[in-house]
Formats: structure tokens, C-alpha cells, sequence
């Protein structure tokens, strides 16, 4: 049986959207404005600083030759397929779990289409504290780490609490008892 898209989770796609612009035209300003390695400071402990990270998170097997591109393609490709599933498999009133999704894919698929038209991820978010930096990084991982926190998140929540949450009649609505 066919569910309407806009009554299963797959009615937050839009977000996917959103995180794909904003990360792909920030990458796109900082490729057209930015030489390698170059960094503008902002406040007294962020830059913007362009890097390219041939690995995954935190330069994870950037240094292995090239067969980690597709690697991590194959692997953000299986993600969003999967998490595409579960957003179907969803009702669109699982706000928590269909935001995550959201924001695992579209992060997923910022950092795919670096991987699949530049060979390397670009970053250029850069956080320090005196001499020691963060990992440079860019919209996309952020909006992979926001969506697997409230993955996260929302595994606490107990069962009759997502019922709740789910319920088109919360406990205010309900008709009392005789």
C-alpha cells in the first residue's frame, strides 16, 4: 500500500534542501574567494580557512592513496538511502527523527558531490583555542553531527513519550471519563 509522501517523514525533505544550499554556496564563496590554506580571521578564536580534506571526519584515511573517495562515497550513498527509507517508513509527525534524518543527508550529499566533483572535501570552518585548532570543517559536517545528536536524543526518549508526541490528540484534547 502507497502512503502519501507529505503524511510520511519524507515530508521533510525540504530541510535536505536547505542544508545542501547553504552548504554547497558557502563552499562555492570559499572556493571562488580563497587560495589553499588561506585564513581570515573573525573573532579572536574563529577563522574561515580553506582546507581540503581528502578523508572523512577529522581527516580520517586522508592519507591512504584515493581509494577512500570512494569509499566514503559508497558510504554516504548507502546513508542517505537508508535514512530515506526510515523517513518513508515514518509519520511526518515524528518531528525529531525526520529532522535528523534530514540533516544526516543533507550533510551526506554537501560533502558526496565534493567527493565526487573535486576529490576532496572543502572545509573552512575554523575554531581555536591559543595554538590549538579544532579539525577545520564546513556546514555539511555540521548538520551531520546536529542530525546524529538528536539521533541520539531522541533514543532517550522513552516510548510512551513518542506516543505522546505522536497522538493527533494530546492528553488536553482527550475527552474525560465518566
Amino acid at each position: 500500500m502507497n502512503k502519501p509522501i507529505c503524511s510520511t517523514g519524507l515530508r521533510w525533505l525540504w530541510l535536505v534542501a536547505v542544508v545542501l544550499i547553504l552548504d554547497l554556496g558557502s563552499k562555492y564563496l570559499v572556493l571562488q574567494n580563497f587560495s589553499l590554506y588561506e585564513s581570515i580571521p573573525l573573532m579572536p578564536y574563529f577563522n574561515l580557512t580553506y582546507a581540503q580534506n581528502l578523508g572523512a571526519a577529522f581527516s580520517f584515511l586522508a592519507d591512504k592513496g584515493g581509494w577512500q573517495r570512494w569509499f566514503f562515497a559508497l558510504v554516504a550513498t548507502v546513508i542517505t538511502l537508508v535514512l530515506m527509507v526510515m523517513m518513508y517508513r515514518s509519520s511526518a509527525r515524528q518531528k525529531l527523527s525526520n529532522i535528523a534524518y534530514a540533516l544526516v543527508i543533507g550533510g551526506a550529499l554537501g560533502n558526496l558531490f565534493d567527493r565526487l566533483v573535486h576529490g576532496f572535501v572543502v572545509d573552512f570552518i575554523d575554531f581555536y583555542v591559543g595554538e590549538w585548532h579544532w579539525p577545520t570543517f564546513n556546514i555539511a559536517d555540521s548538520a551531520i553531527c546536529i542530525g546524529a545528536a538528536l539521533i541520539i536524543i531522541e533514543s532517550f526518549i522513552g516510548p510512551n513519550d513518542k506516543q505522546r508526541d505522536d497522538n493527533p490528540l494530546n492528553d488536553e484534547q482527550k475527552a474525560p471519563k465518566a
